[in-house]
């Protein structure tokens, strides 16, 4: 028994850990009109072939007093709506929340943690996109690898309905 002990350990000390981490900033700007409404966003990862890798977020808003009615401007978020959107019974727990006010937004990730599971290593894109009753539509990509072999920012930035987007990675 004390022979066999050894080798199991041995074992359990060469599996691979990542123990990877994933932070997003996403920053609703301030938008000077007459009738502001708080925008829906998506946020997910997808692979080099545009499939879906994993939704990490969902932000909209149910109107008070009703039972459904708040999802169906969900499909407003084209790109996202196609790719994954239609499919999702909504709400998707630990996914979906309320829309988000004027400011910057902490989204943050470990491997172990992402909503469908573990990322696997490879090329990604992560996308965030928003829309706005009475206002538009933005999409903002940022690619990067996974997992991290380095601390590492990515920042890109928005012209309309989103503002910054600062992806941080660390092993």
């Amino acid at each position: 028994m004390q022979k066999s002990t050894p080798l199991l350990f041995g074992a359990f000390v060469a599996l691979p850990t990542v123990a990877a981490e994933l932070t997003l900033s996403v920053e609703v700007p301030q938008i000077n009109t007459a009738e502001y409404h708080r925008p829906f966003a998506a946020i997910w990862i997808e692979r080099p072939d545009n499939t879906v890798a994993g939704n990490l977020a969902i932000w909209y808003q149910m109107p008070k007093g009703e039972k459904a009615g708040g999802d169906k401007w969900l499909k407003d978020m084209r790109q996202w709506w196609r790719r994954s959107g239609r499919e999702l019974k909504m709400p998707v727990d630990g996914i979906t929340s309320a829309t988000r006010p004027v400011g910057k937004h902490k989204v943050e990730f470990k491997n172990d943690a992402f909503p469908q599971g573990k990322l696997a290593p490879g090329q990604y894109t992560l996308k965030v996109e928003a829309a706005r009753e009475g206002g538009g539509r933005e999409l903002v990509s940022v690619p990067f690898a996974w997992p991290p072999t380095k601390s590492q920012r990515a920042v890109a930035r928005g012209k309309s309905e989103l503002g910054e987007i600062a992806l941080e990675l660390k092993p």
